[in-house]
């Protein structure tokens, strides 16, 4: 049995610590172990340890443990830089997996969540509020789509892209008593960790311990052209999902080729194709949307991550032919394209949706791969470097996460991806040249970590 010990955190080091004082200034009232033995419940424990090392002993303490964290308790940030609870400063090539799109306390973000929380914050949908509108309206007007759906988050995007693709399909046959419910995904696929978006996500360590799970999710090869079209013709398949580019995956693009023949299959089968941006859209790649660049444009396309730049957003783009078939009451959310977010992500939009913004990610990003395969590609452990934009994934012939934690050692925050022997760097869109040297130069100096 443990004893009820008590931890007070010192005071936090400055005023840029203001939030972690308000958590933690005050005695905490835990329990300790001590190999086993019983004490006093009296017993006072005084415990010296930093910030970040108290922060980490309570998390394990009260947070259920789905995440395998990197030992680093963040607490402020500008532009693309981060500071931890000690105040040592790391460059985030991450950016919240590639959610920061404008970096960290964008002064317009800023003043735009700020004059929103002070008018109205939150009604739900029962409602209208300005805000929704005003930001579909630049969905819909800068893409494919004729209509938007709001959710909270990537996953609960391609939720609703699966019950979309049903209905669809039941709203276009209804004479028929079997309508087509099944689906295409692929391998190195991620679309999420609900149980739908999840049937539809390659991993089998991320679905067996959940299984049974969504059924009739077929999963073939990336880039196979004929094993997509054969099954498509079957006449069983409602929709396809496809990452134009594949991030949590390996950072792997599809090629024209390919999303063209998907078109083309579903096209004549009667399926729904959906593109799933979650990661890859909004800017990342150079392009608003990753779709452009290949030609080819979804029936549905789902975006998240950066669209509300760290503020929980998702949303469903659909064409009129599939707006049609919801009805009222099909789906919904209490949360979903509420004023605050919405304002936020109307910040978000209206910069990186500007041609000159997205020019210049482009640019940054074949700096960024000309840098990389410059100062590593000699390296034995390097086998690729690819990506489009600031969507880089560095492969590896061992697993990259000695490097990742090298580096982070150093001030530089990167990911992996793949089966984990692809380094991904996804930084904010605003990211310098200067910064983009700064961190091939960490990756550089910590190629040593692989050996």
């Amino acid at each position: 049995m443990a004893s009820l010990g008590q931890i007070t955190l010192p005071p936090a080091p400055s005023l840029e610590m203001s939030l972690l004082r308000r958590r933690f200034d005050q005695p905490i009232r835990t329990r300790i172990g001590f190999n086993g033995r019983i004490v006093s419940r009296q017993a006072q424990v005084s415990v010296q340890a930093s910030v970040s090392q108290k922060v980490i002993e309570e998390e394990a303490r009260v947070l259920v443990g789905t995440y395998a964290r990197a030992p680093v308790v963040l607490a402020s940030g500008k532009g693309c830089k981060l500071m931890d609870a000690e105040g040592k400063e790391y460059l985030d090539c991450a950016s919240g997996i590639a959610v920061n799109a404008l970096g960290h306390g964008d002064p317009d973000w800023l003043q735009a969540v700020t004059d929103q929380a002070a008018v109205l914050a939150h009604v739900s949908n029962v409602y209208y509020t300005i805000p929704q509108i005003e930001l579909a309206k630049r969905l819909v007007g800068s893409s494919f789509a004729d209509r938007v759906f709001f959710c909270n988050s990537g996953t609960e995007a391609n939720e609703a892209a699966i019950k979309f693709s049903r209905k669809f399909q039941r709203f276009t046959h209804p004479e028929d008593k079997e309508v087509a419910t099944s689906f295409i995904a692929f391998t190195n696929s991620f679309h999420g960790r609900t149980l739908g978006a999840l049937a539809l996500t390659s991993k089998e360590q991320y679905r067996t311990p959940f299984e049974p799970i969504m059924p009739g999710v077929t999963f073939l090869e990336y880039g196979n052209i004929q094993s997509a079209t054969d099954l498509i013709r079957s006449g069983k398949i409602a929709a396809v999902f496809v990452e134009p580019i594949q991030g949590e995956g390996g950072v792997y693009s599809a090629t024209k080729e390919f999303l063209q023949s998907l078109r083309s299959a579903c096209d004549a089968a009667g399926s729904l194709l959906v593109f799933d941006e979650v990661q890859c859209g909004l800017g990342r790649t150079g392009n608003l949307w990753a779709y452009e660049a290949f030609g080819v444009t979804p029936d549905i396309m789902t975006v998240a991550k950066p669209l509300a730049g760290g503020l929980p957003i998702g949303a469903v783009l659909v064409t009129e032919k599939v707006a049609e078939t919801i009805k009222y009451g099909d789906h919904g959310s209490t949360f979903a394209g509420n004023p605050l977010v919405c304002s936020a992500a109307i910040a978000v939009f209206d910069k990186v949706s500007k041609p000159s913004f997205l020019a210049s990610v482009s640019d940054k990003g074949r700096y960024f791969k000309d840098l990389l395969v410059k100062k590593l590609g000699g390296n034995l452990h390097v086998k690729e470097v690819r990506g489009e934009g600031l969507i880089i994934g560095v492969e590896l012939d061992v697993q990259a996460s000695p490097l990742v934690d090298a580096c982070r050692d150093s001030g530089l925050l990167i990911l992996t991806a793949g089966k984990g022997n692809v380094v991904r760097i996804v930084p904010p869109l605003i990211i310098s040249e200067e910064e983009i040297e700064r961190a091939v130069e960490i990756m550089s100096h910590n190629l040593t970590a692989l050996d």
